[in-house]
Formats: C-alpha cells, sequence, structure tokens
C-alpha cells in the first residue's frame, strides 16, 4: 500500500466506498487561500520560536508562494488522491521541498487547522455580506429620496389599512437590511479569534507562541480554550442564521415586488433585464427575479437546519460529523452574496408608478381611523362611538360607491349629523398621511428625519467598514 500522508495506523487499503463518502477535496478546495495563508503564518511562527531553521522556512514560505500561484493560474492537478485541500497543498510541498515541507505540520493538528482555515473564510465572507449590505442599503435611501412625497395604500393582511408614502416603505426595508448588516458585524467581532496551535484537542508540548500567528492573520487575538476552540462551529452557524435572516427579508421584499409588477395593482414595472417571457403566452412578462430570491430563503433555511442538526449530539473535542459544516455554508454565501447584487440591480432600474399607487389610495376607505380621531378630539366622543360611527360612514360610502374620502359634508351627516365640515379636509389622503409626524411615523417630515438618520448612520458606518472590517477580506 502507497503510504498516506495522514495515515500512520492504517495497514490496509481504505475502502473505496470509505473514500467517496470521506473526501472533502471536490468541496473544500474553497478553501486554498486561507489554507495557505494560515500554514505561512504557522510556518513562520514556529521559525520565530526555534522550532524549524530558518532555512526551512524560507523553503516552506516559497513553496507555498508556488503553490498558491499554481492553483490560481490553474496548472495545479488536484488529482493526486488526497482526501482534502490541507493534504493536497502539504503533499504538493513536500513534493516541491522534500523535508522540510514535512516539517510545516509540526505542533498543528487537521483539527485546529482546519478550524482556522474556515473561520478565517466565515470573517471575510462575513465583511464581504455586510459591504453588500451597505451597498444595497444605500440603493433603498436613494429611492426614498426620490419618492418621498408619492402616496401608497399601507397595508395590514394584504388589505387597505392607512396612506403612507412610498419613501417611508422603502425606510421599513432597509431598516431590516440594517440589522441584518448588524448582526454581520456583531459575528465578526464576536469570532475574531484565532484556534490556530490549539493542535489536536489539548494544547503541543512544543514551545509555540499563538500570539503570532494570530496577528499575522490578522485576528484580535487566540482563542481561550483548546478544547472548545477545534470542535467549534458556532462561527459557521452564525453565518448561515445571519444569511437565513437576511434572506427571509430579502423573501418579503420580493414577495411585494411581485404582487407590485402585477396588473392588478401595476405599482412598479421591472426592467426587461430581471423579467422573463412565456414559452407560450406572448404577452407575458414575469417577475422571474424576485421569485427566484423569494425561492432562496429555502436554500437558506436548510443549510442553517442541516448544520443544526449536526452539531446537536457531538460530545467534544473533534469528531468527523463536522466535515459536513462546509458545503452549506459555501453554498449559502453564494446565494447571499448573489441575491444581494442581482437585488440592489433591479431596485435600481425598475420603474415607480406613482399615479398608480396614489390612484390606490382611493380604495379601501384609508382615512376612516382618522375621522374617528377627529370625532374624538374635535367633537368629544368616546372613542369607540366614534369608531362605530365611522364604520356605520363606511357602509353608507360603499352604498354610493365611494370611498370615504370622497363624500361631501352633506353625505357625512346623512350618518351622524355631529360630523361638522373640518371632516372633509381630515379625509385627504395626503392630509392623513401628512399628519403623521411622531417619531417614526409617515409623514413626510418625519420621513425625511429617518432618511438624514439612515444616510447618518450609512455614512459613518462606510467609514467604521473601511477601518474595521475591510482587513478580514482573504482575497
Amino acid at each position: 500500500m502507497a503510504e498516506k500522508i495522514a495515515s500512520a495506523r492504517i495497514s490496509v487499503e481504505s475502502s473505496a466506498l470509505l473514500k467517496e463518502l470521506n473526501d472533502s477535496l471536490p468541496f473544500d478546495r474553497e478553501l486554498y487561500y486561507e489554507d495557505i495563508r494560515g500554514s505561512r503564518a504557522h510556518a513562520y511562527m514556529l521559525m520565530k520560536q526555534g522550532i524549524i531553521s530558518p532555512e526551512d522556512y524560507e523553503a516552506i514560505e516559497e513553496g507555498l508562494k508556488r503553490i498558491l500561484e499554481e492553483i490560481e493560474s490553474g496548472e495545479f492537478r488536484f488529482d493526486g488522491g488526497e482526501e482534502d485541500i490541507h493534504m493536497a497543498i502539504e503533499s504538493r510541498l513536500t513534493s516541491m521541498i522534500g523535508d522540510a515541507g514535512k516539517r510545516l505540520h509540526t505542533a498543528r493538528s487537521r483539527n485546529d487547522q482546519v478550524a482556522v482555515d474556515f473561520r478565517m473564510y466565515v470573517l471575510a465572507k462575513s465583511a464581504q455580506i455586510g459591504g453588500l449590505l451597505l451597498e444595497l442599503i444605500s440603493s433603498l435611501l436613494e429611492l426614498s429620496r426620490e419618492h418621498r412625497d408619492v402616496l401608497l395604500p399601507g397595508m395590514t393582511h394584504l388589505q387597505h389599512a392607512q396612506p403612507i408614502n412610498f419613501a417611508y416603505h422603502m425606510l421599513a426595508y432597509a431598516s431590516m437590511f440594517r440589522r441584518d448588516y448588524e448582526r454581520f458585524v456583531d459575528s465578526c467581532k464576536r469570532n475574531d479569534y484565532s484556534p490556530l496551535g490549539c493542535a489536536a484537542l489539548a494544547g503541543t508540548p512544543h514551545p509555540i507562541e499563538r500570539k503570532i500567528t494570530a496577528e499575522r492573520l490578522g485576528f484580535r487575538a487566540p482563542t481561550l480554550n483548546c478544547l472548545d476552540s477545534v470542535s467549534d462551529r458556532d462561527f459557521a452557524l452564525e453565518i448561515l442564521f445571519n444569511i437565513a435572516t437576511m434572506m427571509m427579508h430579502i423573501s418579503r421584499m420580493s414577495e411585494e415586488f411581485i404582487i407590485w409588477s402585477s396588473s392588478e395593482f401595476s405599482f412598479i414595472r421591472l426592467s426587461d433585464k430581471h423579467a422573463t417571457g412565456s414559452s407560450i403566452m406572448p404577452q407575458k412578462k414575469n417577475p422571474d427575479i424576485p421569485e427566484l430570491l423569494r425561492g432562496k430563503s429555502g436554500r437558506a433555511y436548510g443549510n442553517l437546519m442541516a448544520l443544526l442538526t449536526v452539531m446537536k449530539g457531538l460530545p467534544l473535542a473533534y469528531n468527523k460529523d463536522t466535515q459536513e459544516d462546509k458545503e452549506g455554508v459555501f453554498d449559502s454565501v453564494k446565494t447571499a452574496t448573489l441575491s444581494l447584487m442581482v437585488l440592489r440591480e433591479m431596485i435600481e432600474e425598475m420603474e415607480v408608478l406613482a399615479e398608480n399607487m396614489e390612484a390606490a389610495c382611493a380604495k379601501g376607505h384609508l382615512s376612516a381611523t382618522d375621522l374617528a380621531d377627529h370625532l374624538v378630539t374635535e367633537v368629544g366622543l368616546p372613542f369607540r362611538d366614534a369608531y362605530h360611527i365611522v364604520g356605520n360612514v363606511v357602509n353608507h360610502a360603499e352604498s354610493l360607491g365611494k370611498d370615504i374620502s370622497q363624500l361631501t359634508v352633506e353625505e357625512l351627516r346623512e350618518v351622524d349629523e355631529r360630523i361638522d365640515e373640518a371632516a372633509l379636509s381630515i379625509l385627504d389622503n395626503r392630509v392623513c398621511m401628512n399628519a403623521r409626524e411622531s417619531e417614526g411615523g409617515t409623514g413626510s417630515i418625519s420621513t425625511g428625519r429617518q432618511i438624514d438618520s439612515m444616510s447618518e448612520w450609512l455614512e459613518s458606518e462606510r467609514e467604521r467598514f473601511e477601518k474595521d472590517l475591510s482587513r478580514l477580506f482573504s482575497r
């Protein structure tokens, strides 16, 4: 049997089925950059601590640089029979530089090697997704600035409820995506610790200095406990949860865009770049982009639940089950980055059909609550009495084929003589919308304050991103 790099105890050839089940190289090659980066830092620390010679370090450093060039140029061959990216790189290094390559794994296990590689990847992707969220929020703010005076029927239960403005509606989504961004940032801070040097589970008797590798890799510090560090996948669960929550927000927005682009609503018109036709119906323009985005949330949920299930019963420390941690993360990261980019592009190129939005406000009696409030404040009625009077006004309006906002004072008084002429202005939907200037409300002034506040936050967060998070990018 040919000698394998990590099989000293095994004396017979592995089952072909075991190999198929065990080998992770087809997917974990995604970590090649992080693996080489971690190995270079580890070799530097070994040299600094006198564990390997400067000559061996120089050979390892140059060999790893060459391997990186080979992989990125497509020259590297991934068919050498190695089970994962870590063994593939180490095997190639040893074939290039001989015994010096065999010394690289001193004071290190694949357990802490995988943990640091994967953690660097997750931190970098969390920062990348955070940057894309900032750009999406910027696009939503620009859309809001342009449409803060456009009336839109606000809904509950998908029924007309109260008049709002379109900018206010977009700011609701901007607020969701801001929370998403903050979750990614918080995860980066919480997981900014290096597990490298923990070895298999208990540390190492070699005189290593973990602070050296942590600093060279850009981590805040080494992790505290080696037993926890090699088995911890909280950082992977966090990025999966953060993506799943973000995709839920994207799905909600996509659902509204699908509804709004229908003939029944016609509130927006998607660019032809972001729609498709029908194979049989020549008139069709289907909202495929938001439909695909809505569907992608299911993938993200599934990847989160899969890893939660893998981790739920694992004893300390490392177990091979955690090889199942990467494919779901890779898939969710790809889904998240593509979704954010296409959503932003779609938003920037869609057309807002303001006239149709405003016309829809003349349906559903959006100003009914304001009439009830007027009867309370100006006539002095208890709210419950006013509530029932306005319910009768709505019934009367529907019997006349009108919206409540279209009634004359005479028609209002047919229901209750205490309704005064001042109620007519109260029933105007724009007046209703602008009356809500309380903090966080839909009035134009309040909406303007929200735009200003979100814009100030965005500007400061971009500065913080460049200062604190851009360092996490691994490429």
